[in-house]
């Protein structure tokens, strides 16, 4: 259910801005996606599972801030971050 070290530290490594980048908005949500597209999945075969539902919706919230802050800010980094992720279709 939860990503690896392994593919977190994949992820940090194709969003990150400069050499010590872990926390940027970009680097942030594509985490956030890789675990809400893992849950997701895992929500499909386990319909009953509130709690897991719960985290999910609270991801989702977070990343939906994050997306936010991003565009108000710098609307070109938003834009390329959509179109690398492939969010918003």
């Amino acid at each position: 259910m939860a990503i690896t070290q392994e593919r977190k530290h994949e992820i940090i490594d194709t969003h990150k801005k400069h050499a010590s980048d872990t926390g940027s908005p970009e680097v942030q949500v594509a985490i956030l996606t890789e675990n809400i597209v893992n849950l997701t999945n895992h929500l499909r075969t386990h319909k009953k599972d509130h709690h897991s539902r719960r985290g999910l919706l609270k991801m989702v919230g977070q990343r939906r801030k994050l997306l936010a802050y991003l565009k108000n800010n710098d609307v070109k980094r938003y834009s390329a971050l959509i179109e690398k992720l492939g969010l918003r279709r």
